[in-house]
This record gives structure tokens, sequence and C-alpha cells, in this order.
């Protein structure tokens, strides 16, 4: 078995997430509108989870933390972890792990176009260069140029985040 190779230890993820919540505060700030972060099962959801850690210690809002499940090779359903949630005039941050074609941000915004959101951000921990679809991380840990045959993984355990690798 290979050794991996990694694009961000723990320590540098943590803080690509710092600065990550830091520009966060920055845009929003003065804003007293409620903050949702949506993030992608899995590891898109600790990156929320951290990300609204960080972000109470510079916003004086109300943070909600939701998930988001889907197919990400089929995504005709999307399932929300809060179902009744309401998005109108909140600002809403959907996160990922990894950003490549942008098909998974894409579809995960699906739910938000029945609601009026105040504003919705994309915030990616590791950004690839391979966009097929529309969508823009307007906040994004690191950015990676790798192959097509290239796959980027972010290792999560018990909450927290453990590095990237290139496979």
């Amino acid at each position: 078995m290979s050794e991996k190779k990694y694009v961000l230890t723990k320590e540098v993820a943590e803080q690509k997430l710092q600065r990550l919540a830091l520009e966060i505060a920055e845009n929003l700030y003065g804003d007293d509108a409620e903050i949702i972060i949506i993030g992608i099962r899995n590891s898109g959801k600790v990156v929320a989870d951290k990300i609204g850690a960080m972000l109470k210690n510079y916003l004086p809002v109300p943070i909600k933390i939701i998930s988001v499940i889907l197919n990400k090779v089929n995504p005709k359903e999307i399932f929300l972890s809060e179902p009744n949630i309401d998005f109108t005039n909140k600002n809403v941050i959907v996160t990922d792990d990894v950003v490549n074609s942008g098909k998974t941000l894409l579809f995960a915004l699906r739910p938000l176009l029945y609601f009026q959101p105040k504003r919705i951000q994309t915030l990616v921990l590791v950004e690839r260069m391979h966009k097929l679809f529309p969508v823009k991380s307007d906040y994004i840990g690191l950015t990676v140029a790798t192959t097509l045959q290239d796959n980027i993984s972010v290792e999560t355990k018990d909450g927290e985040i453990l590095g990237a690798y290139i496979e």
C-alpha cells in the first residue's frame, strides 16, 4: 500500500478553517440575520460544525448547523436533517469537504429554491479545478490543481478533520 500524499495536515486544515471563519465574519459583520450552515453529508458536515463553532466566537447572531444527504452520483432525492426549516431572510452557507465538478454543491442548493434566503454562499475546504457545473465557491480553504484521474479525500474521525490527501 502506498503512502498517502497529504495536501493538508490536521494543523493546516485547522488554520484554513480559522481563516475561512474570519472571512465569513468579516463579510457578515453587522448583518443581524440568522446564519444557517448546511454541511453536505459526512465530511462536509464536519466542516460545517467546525466553521459554526468558530463563527460563534466572532458573530453575535444565531447560528444553526444542519446537514444535507444526497447520492453524489445520482442526486434525485435530497434530504435535510431538519426538513421543516425556513431559509427565508437567513444567511445560508453550504459547506463541503472537496469540490470537484460542482455537481454536489449545485444539487445541495435545490431545497433552498423554495425560499427567499437573504444570501446563499458556498464554502469548501479543498477545491479542485475541474468545474463542469456553474457553481463558484465563495470561501475556499485550499485550491489544488490535479489531474482528472486524481481524487482528493478528507479524513475525519470523531468530528475532527485529520487531513486531506490525493489518491
